[in-house]
């Protein structure tokens, strides 16, 4: 098939935005289903709009939340869309805020909430492996020899890609020092107030190599909520208007393959869907001002910031460190929210939030003169997404 001319650039709007208090595990004095109506009527009264006039869910990750619930309690006069991403855990992120554009783009909808609620005490914690007695499916190749936390699967590839381009602990280490500095002007992190250096990072304990403690994402309880609505209504509402230029999902040939066995491994799932990502868009990694990239451990931001075309496989060892990572002036401000590492771990829906504020000018890192603004979206699981924002001057 030949070229077409089909596309959701510029045709949505994120309107609102809202956001909980960000607990540790288990520690919500609210229930899953609560803390998303509470999202969702921050990202309303951040909007100005009634949440009677919501008329779409769009949510990731097996959300428990449903559409037709949250729909009675908002009192939602027409609930005309509800979609969930399916797979991918945080890499479904960004894809759920491309189902959303979809429907307001199509007509499906009109005001749609995209939103991710997680009550690790009420429904169980994310970051350890099964609990259960009997191991079926993928697991039953792995549990047998002590691969079964996320942590374990995930170190595989990254150990793969360090060895194989020369990536030293450094580089990872970066990652981690930018996005607590950036939490440290965040009232809203986890991690405020609760700095790291250098010598701290080195002497926390191994989660498994090349994971030290602070490599790894929190876990939290809390809730994220969008609201996008038709381009052509951006400009009724009192912020800046944040146009979605982008947003894809997907993952390559055989990323799926449940033994460790795929042909391409030690990659974070993103060389097919890079390219749409940008043809989307209408730009290229050197057009973006600010990036949030999803940290379910370090390694994966290295990976996917490779494979979206910031930096050369072999140049990992001198592009990550952290004056390029930190905002204002970084050669790209990467995660500056504090990110899952140290603002908080909302399957990453909280990244999308801070690429928005980043174009409004309300970062509490703010990088000057945001035109575009990128996430991606769970690295190393499949299917993947990613999304660019931009100003109204990039229409």
């Amino acid at each position: 098939m030949g070229q077409t001319s089909r596309t959701l650039r510029g045709t949505a709007a994120v309107v609102g935005v809202g956001e909980t208090t960000y607990y540790k595990r288990g520690q919500s004095p609210d229930a899953e289903f609560k803390l998303a109506l509470k999202a969702i009527l921050a990202a309303c009264a951040d909007a100005g709009i009634s949440p009677k006039d919501v008329d779409g869910f769009a949510s990731f990750s097996n959300d428990r939340s449903d559409p037709s619930r949250l729909a009675n309690a908002l009192g939602c006069h027409d609930l005309r869309f509800s979609n969930m991403q399916w797979g991918g855990g945080g890499g479904g992120g960004s894809a759920a805020i491309a189902h959303a554009v979809s429907a307001v783009a199509t007509g499906l909808a009109e005001c749609v909430v995209v939103f991710r609620a997680l009550a690790q005490g009420q429904f169980g914690r994310f970051g350890q492996g099964s609990r259960g007695n009997v191991v079926s499916g993928a697991g039953a190749y792995t549990t047998p020899y002590g691969l079964m936390s996320p942590a374990q699967t995930f170190a595989m590839k990254v150990t793969r890609f360090m060895h194989d381009h020369g990536v030293e602990q450094p580089a990872l280490r970066a990652i981690s020092l930018a996005s607590y500095h950036h939490a440290q002007n965040n009232p809203r992190a986890v991690m405020h107030r609760r700095p790291l250096d250098e010598e701290k990072y080195e002497a926390s304990r191994w989660i498994v190599e090349p994971f030290h403690l602070y490599d790894c994402c929190l876990e939290n309880d809390g809730a994220a909520a969008m609201i996008v609505v038709p381009a052509e209504r951006a400009k009724d509402f009192d912020h800046p208007p944040v146009y979605v230029l982008s947003a894809v999902t997907g993952s390559h040939y055989r990323a799926g393959a449940s033994v460790h066995n795929t042909p391409d491994y030690a990659t974070s799932n993103f060389k097919t869907c890079v390219p749409r990502l940008y043809d989307m868009a209408k730009c290229g990694p050197a057009d973006v001002d600010v990036l949030q990239c999803y940290e379910n451990f370090t390694g994966g931001v290295l990976m996917s910031m490779v494979e979206h075309g910031f930096c050369g496989p072999d140049e990992c060892n001198e592009f990550f460190n952290k004056d390029n990572l930190i905002a204002p002036n970084g050669k790209l401000p990467t995660n500056t929210s504090g990110g899952n590492l140290a603002e908080c771990y909302m399957h990453g829906l909280e990244l999308n939030i801070e690429a928005v504020r980043q174009i409004r000018g309300a970062s509490p890192n703010q990088v000057e003169n945001v035109d575009v603004s990128m996430v991606v979206s769970g690295p190393m699981v499949t299917p993947v997404s990613s999304s660019i924002f931009g100003s109204e001057a990039t229409l």
